[in-house]
């Protein structure tokens, strides 16, 4: 925070964030926050935004999960290695979950093409795509479950899971980016061992295997490029390197939940 215009942006960001009710305040919280404000005192305003709930976390606009059931609406938060879900159920009442990126064994984003209105005999069906971000999560210790989110940003969404991920890895580093990524390339960055003990499904099972036919999407969604435009017949023609593997993968007990 050095970094004049640096401190200039996180601040405004910073206010910006709880003013829309993105950072969790209390009265106290806010009256301190007020005080800094009026000072001027903006490192020891971002100082204290920084230990409050949901600093620095990326909220996605309003969408759809199968989790905890299908057609749930959802609102995703990405921050502090976990995707947070506050979600309403059926029944009106909200929900809030975290998925921690450590317990992803992977995940994935498809596209789908999806009819709009039904077409006559002169005009073709109208169609919308359809992006969908699942993620195979380890529920329990040797239980896991895919959980879909339908959503327009489910790339920013992917994009933010492996920032999370590289963060971790280049910690487990000690703090050496150029290591880190040296070991990516040469296949000898390598996940936990403790994930060889959890009971999974095959890589290349789908999430839903009624799900219509999909558009491959680049596994290497940090430099955000989309890889060959061809639509499978099959959610099963999904190749391995579909799949974002998550090398941060923790296996746990049933002790850690």
């Amino acid at each position: 925070m050095e970094n004049r215009v640096g401190l200039n942006l996180l601040y405004a960001q910073t206010v910006t964030d709880i003013e829309r009710g993105w950072i969790l305040v209390n009265k106290e919280q806010h009256r301190q926050l007020k005080s800094l404000q009026e000072k001027g005192s903006k490192k020891e305003f971002i100082s204290l935004a920084q230990t409050l709930k949901y600093y620095g976390y990326i909220k996605f606009d309003p969408c759809i999960t199968d989790f905890p059931e299908k057609g749930c609406h959802v609102i995703v938060s990405a921050g502090n290695n976990e995707l947070n879900f506050h979600v309403k159920l059926p029944n009106d009442q909200i929900k809030e979950g975290s998925f921690k990126v450590t317990r992803m064994r992977c995940w994935r984003v498809t596209s789908s093409q999806v009819p709009l209105v039904n077409g006559t005999a002169n005009s073709p069906v109208k169609t919308e795509t359809k992006l969908e971000l699942a993620f195979e999560y380890l529920m329990s210790k040797d239980r896991l479950q895919w959980v879909t989110i339908s959503s327009p940003q489910a790339i920013m969404m992917s994009i933010s899971l492996q920032a999370m991920v590289d963060e971790l890895m280049v910690k487990k580093s000690g703090g050496n980016l150029k290591k880190m990524l040296k070991k990516r390339m040469n296949g000898s960055l390598r996940r936990s061992d403790s994930q060889q003990a959890v009971k999974s499904p095959p890589l290349l099972d789908s999430p839903d295997s009624n799900r219509e036919p999909i558009v491959k999407l680049s596994s290497k969604l940090s430099s955000v490029s989309i890889r060959g435009i061809g639509t499978s017949n099959s959610s099963n023609d999904i190749s391995a390197n579909d799949f974002h593997g998550n090398y941060a993968f923790e296996g746990i007990g049933d002790d850690d939940l």
